[in-house]
């Protein structure tokens, strides 16, 4: 979830697509900024995610930033995933997060207040770094990256997320702009595995080009 100014008519909930939480509400905290990622958006990125992981959810670690509904977060949970750690920094969206992880009882979601650049910073500096290990203590297979717009995030973000990644993971991303074919160096290592619109947001999943690749 991302925060975005001026937006008029954000959806007060959204739901669950998929996994043992299908279709429960997730309410979103009425503050001025706060949006949600679309249902229709979310289920288009969790088929591809699912796509990628074989259907395999059990074990998987994930990192949801700027976690606003936890819509992502929870939503992996739902469908499997071991370990989910939410980063929020607003203290409304905050609470509600909370709430809904105690309705659920959902025990693999750790949830922590914070900038989000700060804590991927700190997570880098505790994630074990084993060359050649198939599985890195610590890291994630896929963190959700959808900050707010016209603030640079991605630029400050994207480039410590790959010490953060198991092999093959991915990154989410979704921004004002498309990612393709944009000329950036805080992009250049990384490749667009896939990637839509939906009016006008723009979502991406992306792989570091140098940890081992997943075919489209």
């Amino acid at each position: 979830m991302h925060k975005s100014q001026n937006r008029k008519g954000a959806p007060h909930q959204v739901r669950i697509i998929g996994g043992q939480w299908k279709r429960t509400p997730l309410p979103v905290a009425d503050a001025a900024g706060l949006r949600p990622t679309p249902d229709r958006v979310r289920e288009t990125v969790f088929n591809w995610i699912n796509h990628l992981f074989d259907g395999a959810w059990e074990g998987r670690a994930c990192l949801d930033l700027f976690a606003g509904s936890g819509a992502l977060g929870f939503e992996a949970a739902s469908r499997g995933a071991s370990r989910v750690l939410m980063v929020e920094n607003h203290v409304p969206a905050l609470r509600h997060l909370e709430t809904i992880k105690e309705k659920l009882r959902a025990s693999q979601v750790a949830i922590m207040r914070g900038d989000a650049l700060a804590k991927v910073r700190e997570l880098g500096a505790a994630v074990a770094r084993e060359a050649g290990a198939e599985r890195r203590e610590g890291a994630f297979d896929i963190i959700f990256l959808d900050p707010p717009y016209h603030q640079d995030w991605l630029a400050k973000i994207l480039p410590h997320c790959a010490g953060l990644l198991q092999p093959d993971g991915l990154v989410y991303v979704e921004a004002e702009m498309p990612l393709d074919g944009l000329d950036a160096a805080w992009l250049a290592d990384w490749e667009i595995v896939r990637a839509d619109k939906a009016g006008m947001v723009f979502y991406h999943l992306l792989q570091n080009r140098n940890m081992t690749g997943i075919e489209a």
